[in-house]
């Protein structure tokens, strides 16, 4: 009984923790890296870390804050942001929170399933902390074709990238931001998780 108390104080302590990560980053210039294009976010990585130790409701509720401050950014923050909100309000919440919801409760789940599957923690890990950036990049790219491709901000664009095609689009958008966030992720989120499961276990 006291241990399962101590656990579950822990996990609260936790969530705390990473929601103020979370909001920290979103509102000072360390969450964001501005670029022409897209803007290469850290929050996937507590977002990420998150998922591993609380599972997936865990990873859906940071998932929700990483998005709810990301359409927070759209109101004068973000002037990518603030032109989606001005075309269609609806798609671009659907694009920063639903999107980000489902991308940390996906991480949750995928690690949940790997620790059943596979027999070396640090794979599982590591490709649980990989999933969550490529998976947020996936959602977020999805919306903007879904709600915003055909409108002239964005034809302008595919008509600056040169592409062909929503897909091309996409992959030309993208492009190096999204490497950076997975290979990011990859590296400093599967550190993390690792070290903190640990501490966890001593807790225990």
């Amino acid at each position: 009984m006291r241990n399962e108390r101590r656990q579950r104080t822990v996990a609260m302590v936790e969530m705390a923790m990473f929601v103020a990560i979370i909001f920290i980053l979103a509102f000072t210039p360390i969450g964001y890296i501005r670029t022409l294009g897209l803007e290469i976010t850290l929050i996937v990585v507590p977002v990420a870390v998150g998922s591993v130790l609380m599972g997936p409701v865990g990873g859906a509720i940071l998932g929700a804050v990483f998005g709810i401050t990301s359409f927070m950014q759209c109101f004068g923050m973000s002037p990518f942001g603030a032109m989606l909100l001005q075309i269609n309000p609806v798609g671009t919440f659907v694009t920063c929170v639903v999107a980000r919801t489902l991308m940390g409760w996906l991480t949750g789940l995928i690690y949940a399933l790997l620790k059943k599957i596979c027999t070396k923690d640090a794979v599982s890990l590591m490709i649980a902390n990989l999933c969550c950036p490529l998976l947020n990049t996936l959602f977020f790219m999805s919306c903007i074709v879904i709600f915003f491709y055909q409108t002239d901000y964005i034809q302008g664009f595919v008509s600056a990238l040169g592409a062909a095609n929503p897909f091309m689009f996409v992959m030309a958008f993208v492009g190096v931001n999204g490497l950076i966030e997975a290979l990011l992720c990859f590296i400093v989120g599967s550190a993390i998780s690792r070290a903190m499961l640990a501490v966890n276990k001593n807790v225990a």
